[in-house]
């Protein structure tokens, strides 16, 4: 290992036992893992509300409920932009900061910032249904994703860089379910601020005090958390980093474009790829259309500065937070125990569930029955976060880790976009309702269950 002073790099504290997995890697103590996949923590406090209060913001600041998707459109363009970027570049980044930490470093501040912007859109004096207002709102939603996601990639770049392959399913499921969590948090101040006493109405246009404070606490978290990650995360120095992945430092250091990279991608990229269209199509419509849909089949309104419409978005809020506990605890009793050989079982059984959870929307009205569906769909969003990564993963040695998982991110984003574009279309196909945009997301998702059947995977027997 080099010395820090020679080489600018920090040297690593030992955060392995001696005992080594099937493969090069060490085995990580449990502590490392944590510190490496709490962070998600805070991360997912910014996702969170982005997914569940975007669409109650951009309706209360005025927008048309059929051109919702075009405001969706912009948080996956941003991150197809943002984490190939940001992978390719991290692969080659070694400073005395690390590798992937100097990213962290610049994201954090940046998305801490634009959190706090983005509630105070309709604050600004534009006016209800105005242009400038909109147009303030898709901007700071737009740098609020490019912000999130450029914290987002070096928290999943570390595991890929640090991980053994035996203990990888248990840090997919860790930094999902921290990840959660984080959801959990989130989502729950507006309702918890509501049942304070704290107003959860607002002059026409506005966004409620309850949401605002989400959001301040969401940057506030975010930003802390970060910082602990990039305190107690040391990443590998070159030298130690490629004699772990076995990979020639020369060769490590060209840098293939991302064509390159495409083209010599492995089978496992592509397949996982046309699951995650399936999958994160029908997350986009959970997002988009959730808070209407759930004020027309239970408070019966669709009027965005109705009580019963706020009290929807809040009830929004709590099944949010009720789908992110039932991923954490399917994390941890199924998916940290995952072995290799059965992970496109569990993948398959997750979105099946998550279908019936999006059939079943559609068809409840009342509020407390809601929380069967949602837990569920949260079932499947935690398989939709973490397994693709596990099966891709496979055939990657550590070489354009960082690059490839960006580009992966496509998968993720491009399918959202395309739910958004042809939203236009499907939304009035279902007679314009909300509740029945459940029903095409999961058939969706019974799509995604089907294909997870013809990825390939190292492990099948």
């Amino acid at each position: 290992m080099k010395n820090v002073a020679k080489t600018g790099i920090v040297k690593p504290k030992p955060a392995f036992k001696k005992e080594k997995a099937s493969n090069s890697l060490p085995r990580l103590k449990l502590s490392t893992i944590f510190a490496m996949t709490f962070g998600f923590f805070g991360i997912n406090m910014a996702f969170s509300l982005q997914s569940s209060q975007l669409g109650r913001i951009f309706q209360t600041l005025g927008a048309d409920p059929n051109k919702l998707g075009f405001f969706f459109i912009l948080p996956p363009l941003a991150g197809m932009v943002i984490q190939p970027l940001i992978g390719k570049y991290s692969d080659r980044t070694w400073n005395r900061f690390g590798r992937r930490m100097p990213y962290l470093l610049i994201g954090a501040p940046a998305a801490a910032i634009v959190l706090i912007l983005l509630p105070n859109a309709g604050s600004f004096g534009f006016g209800y249904a105005s242009f400038a207002a909109l147009c303030f709102g898709a901007v700071a939603t737009l740098f609020m994703d490019l912000t999130s996601n450029v914290c987002m990639q070096p928290f999943k770049m570390i595991v890929g860089d640090m991980v053994n392959e035996n203990q990888k399913d248990l840090a997919w499921s860790w930094q999902q379910s921290f990840s959660n969590l984080g959801g959990v948090f989130a989502t729950m101040i507006p309702f918890v601020l509501t049942f304070l006493g704290i107003s959860n109405t607002a002059p026409r246009g506005e966004v409620p005090l309850t949401v605002k404070i989400a959001f301040y606490a969401a940057a506030i978290v975010l930003l802390t958390t970060s910082i602990l990650t990039i305190i107690k995360v040391h990443e590998y120095d070159p030298d130690t980093y490629t004699k772990y992945h076995d990979i020639n430092l020369k060769a490590a250091q060209d840098s293939p474009t991302l064509l390159q990279l495409l083209k010599n991608a492995p089978k496992s990229f592509w397949e996982t790829s046309i699951v995650n269209f399936f999958s994160w199509f029908s997350l986009l419509y959970l997002w988009t259309y959730s808070t209407g849909a759930i004020s027309l089949n239970v408070w019966h309104t669709s009027d965005p500065s109705s009580a019963g419409y706020q009290t929807a978005g809040n009830w929004y809020g709590v099944l949010t937070c009720v789908m992110s506990l039932a991923a954490v605890l399917y994390g941890m009793l199924v998916q940290a125990k995952t072995k290799p050989s059965s992970r496109k079982f569990w993948y398959s059984f997750g979105l099946l569930a998550g279908a019936v959870g999006f059939f079943m929307v559609y068809f409840v009205h009342n509020k407390w029955l809601l929380i069967i569906p949602f837990i569920l769909i949260g079932i499947a969003s935690l398989v939709i976060s973490t397994q693709p990564f596990s099966l891709f993963t496979e055939d990657l040695n550590g070489e354009n880790e960082g690059a490839y998982l960006g580009l992966f991110n496509c998968s993720i984003c491009l399918p959202q976009i395309f739910a958004s574009v042809t939203s236009f279309l499907v939304f009035p196909l279902v007679g314009s309702s909300m509740p029945a945009m459940f029903l095409v997301g999961g058939g969706s998702l019974l799509l995604g269950a089907i294909s997870v059947h013809f990825v390939h995977s190292k492990f099948d027997k």
